[in-house]
């Protein structure tokens, strides 16, 4: 298991001087990709005002975990879409330290990486990205953005300890959500 700061170094170090592509990084980072590809897509599904674009691309890329895809599949349009590398690199440099910290922490123990735990990882992500992009209210995006981010990350490292943690978090959140929807719908009908 390689930990996903090395990645992104690598990644950094591999990258074309002009631009790289969606389909380029999938290509680079390969069984690890669903992790990684998640954890930047909630990074942007956290970010105000481009949260839906994030949170879009979340329900797809999770949609292709719940099936059983192999690697992420982006529409073409956006898989060859060039990203100029100053850019990846800018990120990539702010990332890594952070990660290697959140790596200190995350790490592989009680490994979970079966086509089992692929699907459930994919249907948590499938409705905490529904619950982003049906929530109205402002900044309403963080938290379930920031629990995607932790599921992708202890998806990435392996760590089932984190991963089963985050994933209960996450079915609280929705819990919550589906409480307070159903007292707003009583509420509205009384």
């Amino acid at each position: 298991m390689v930990p996903a700061s090395v990645i992104l170094q690598q990644l950094r170090e591999k990258a074309p001087a002009d631009h790289v592509t969606a389909a380029w990084v999938i290509s680079q980072i390969d069984k690890q990709s669903f992790g990684l590809i998640m954890l930047a897509l909630a990074i942007l599904a956290a970010t105000p005002g481009i949260s839906i674009i994030g949170g879009l691309l979340l329900l797809m890329v999770a949609s292709q975990m719940v099936i059983g895809f192999q690697a992420p599949r982006f529409p073409t349009w956006i898989a060859i879409r060039p990203l100029p590398t100053r850019h990846l690199d800018a990120v990539m440099r702010r990332a890594t330290p952070l990660l290697k910290r959140v790596e200190a922490l995350i790490h592989p123990r009680r490994p979970a990486s079966t086509q089992i735990t692929k699907r459930a990882v994919g249907i948590i992500v499938v409705l905490l990205a529904v619950r982003l992009l049906l929530n109205p209210l402002p900044l309403s995006n963080v938290v379930p953005a920031l629990l995607i981010a932790v599921i992708a990350i202890a998806y990435f490292e392996e760590d089932g300890l984190i991963l089963i943690l985050a994933m209960l978090a996450a079915a609280a959140v929705l819990i919550v959500d589906l409480w307070g929807g159903w007292l707003f719908i009583q509420a509205r009908l009384s």
